[in-house]
């Protein structure tokens, strides 16, 4: 399983970024991808995630209404638009995906998600 996230890279305090989680060898669809940001000295915590099962959505209350997770079945994406970002956004974002239609809750962890992308680097600076 290969999942490969882009968009990355540095954004100004209120400004917006979007990232993308997309796979060659297979279809997203109906599979639970969530977004999870790392810092350096801490564990990988949740941001969003959208489930397989209804494409219900979470948020950790950090981000929400301001991020927004959504799918492109047509084209294979998962999105995680980032607006008025601010700098404890910051850190190596990652997608990762669950294929047995896990539901979206508050208590998702990495150990839910069997397949993980590279990541990719949010940087917020003036």
């Amino acid at each position: 399983v290969h999942l490969v996230e882009s968009g990355g890279g540095l954004v100004q305090p209120g400004g917006s970024l979007r990232l993308s989680c997309t796979a060659s060898e297979f279809s997203l669809e109906e599979n639970t991808i969530a977004w999870f940001r790392q810092v350096p000295g801490k564990q990988r915590e949740a941001v969003s995630c959208i489930s397989g099962y209804d494409d219900s959505t979470y948020y950790a209350d950090s981000v929400k209404g301001r991020f927004t997770t959504s799918r492109d079945n047509a084209k294979n994406f998962v999105y995680l638009e980032m607006n008025n970002v601010k700098p404890e956004d910051a850190g190596d974002y990652y997608c990762a995906q669950e294929t047995r239609f896990l539901i979206c809750a508050p208590n998702i962890i990495p150990a839910d998600f069997p397949s993980w992308g590279q990541g990719t680097q949010v940087t917020v600076s003036s």
